[in-house]
């Protein structure tokens, strides 16, 4: 298991195994999910995902490494695309394993009956599809379904970012297909390194994950398929090519000037110390 320790100080080791995840797959795709096809001619055509620019030009997407992250700015259809794979792939819309089935509000996209999946020679053992914004519907569920032989996590009883990494202690393992919208939300960048060496881990073993995410730190992962959902279309990119690291990057090198751009109120140079 690769491994995160920290300091009161901040990160004093950090360790983690990268050589299993991308080795395989390159002559070969070995991936649970392939490659995605969307057919338009399902679509009506007063749908709003026709308004959607990276989204309406899109016919297929291929999946080339256990980690695929999906990135862009707000509304460029990032968590449309996730939603509509996610439920294709016979998730429940608004989050969980395959087990999961209840509807509190209704609000996914007809995206996901046009999309047809195309599956590799592997099967997935298991799978969850973690959204950020109805994880606490999920996690009312998840006490009602609970008996004896499937004890409740209790995740109402943790913080929103112990919820979180509960899920990756419990439900992430080998084979397994996840579907992760904004993970980083309810995480502290600690934490999120400690999800970074969990995704990993269980991308060695097998699992794959396709993740919507604007954080620099999950971005990180080594060897990961980034694709981004700006400039009008779905096209991969390198890691130091998303605003998610050039925007922190710069507000971090820059900080004071960038400040004394925004903020319309003055403040002096021990403000911006």
């Amino acid at each position: 298991m690769a491994m995160v320790s920290f300091s009161h100080n901040g990160i004093t080791e950090f360790c983690i195994s990268q050589d299993r995840m991308y080795e395989r797959g390159r002559a070969m795709n070995s991936q649970l999910i392939q490659k995605m096809v969307i057919d338009w001619e399902k679509i009506d055509r007063s749908s709003y995902l026709w308004n959607i620019e990276a989204i309406k030009g899109l016919g297929e997407l291929e999946f080339t490494s256990p980690v695929t992250f999906f990135v862009g700015e707000n509304g460029s259809g990032k968590s449309t695309l996730l939603e509509a794979l996610a439920i294709a792939c016979g998730f429940n819309p608004e989050g969980g394993s395959r087990n999961y089935s209840f509807s509190t509000y209704d609000s996914h996209s007809e995206l996901c009956s046009a999309i047809r999946v195309v599956r590799g020679y592997r099967r997935a053992g298991w799978g969850y599809f973690l959204r950020a914004e109805s994880f606490y519907n999920v996690a009312t569920r998840e006490e009602e379904y609970a008996d004896w032989t499937h004890p409740s996590q209790k995740f109402h009883e943790k913080s929103h970012g112990e919820s979180f990494l509960a899920i990756a202690q419990t439900q992430l393992k080998p084979n397994g297909l996840y579907f992760f919208d904004e993970p980083e939300a309810a995480l502290s960048p600690q934490r999120q390194l400690t999800l970074l060496a969990e995704l990993d881990h269980w991308a060695g073993e097998g699992a794959q994950f396709i993740i919507v995410t604007h954080s620099p730190i999950l971005l990180g992962i080594p060897g990961a398929q980034i694709l981004t959902f700006d400039s009008g279309q779905v096209h991969p990119c390198e890691y130091e090519e998303t605003d998610s690291y050039q925007v922190t990057e710069m507000f971090i090198n820059n900080r004071r000037r960038i400040l004394a751009t925004l903020l319309t109120r003055p403040f002096s140079a021990n403000d911006a110390e």
